[in-house]
């Protein structure tokens, strides 16, 4: 045997990504037409309710990940590799996590009580 793969296996290690990537946008299709068509119907119905969503819960929870994520990223980056371009892996998480944090702090002090 040589060492180049045949070029049958060659094609079906192509196909096999293309194939999933074509299946997992078909389930994403039906899923959002089949939700549409429920929200539809429930609102001509009348028994549709809004989704409740707290902003500010949200925040604060992604700003404590990421800012936490960003965090030990940068440090282990800096031991790892020093101040490279690399670190930016690092740094973006932490800067949208203290940004999310800030943004909670913000928001909750101009909460209406």
């Amino acid at each position: 045997m040589g060492t180049t793969p045949s070029v049958v296996a060659q094609v079906i290690i192509a196909i096999i990504p293309i194939v999933g990537i074509v299946m997992g946008c078909t389930v994403i299709f039906f899923y959002l037409l089949w939700h549409h068509q429920r929200t539809v119907l429930l609102i001509k119905s009348g028994q549709y309710q809004r989704p409740s969503f707290d902003l500010s819960s949200f925040c604060l929870l992604s700003g404590i990940l990421l800012s936490s994520l960003g965090l030990s990223l940068t440090l282990v980056l800096i031991l790892l590799e020093g101040f490279d371009f690399g670190l930016l892996g690092g740094i973006i998480p932490l800067a949208v996590g203290i940004g999310l944090l800030v943004f909670y702090g913000v928001s909750r002090d101009h909460r209406p009580s």
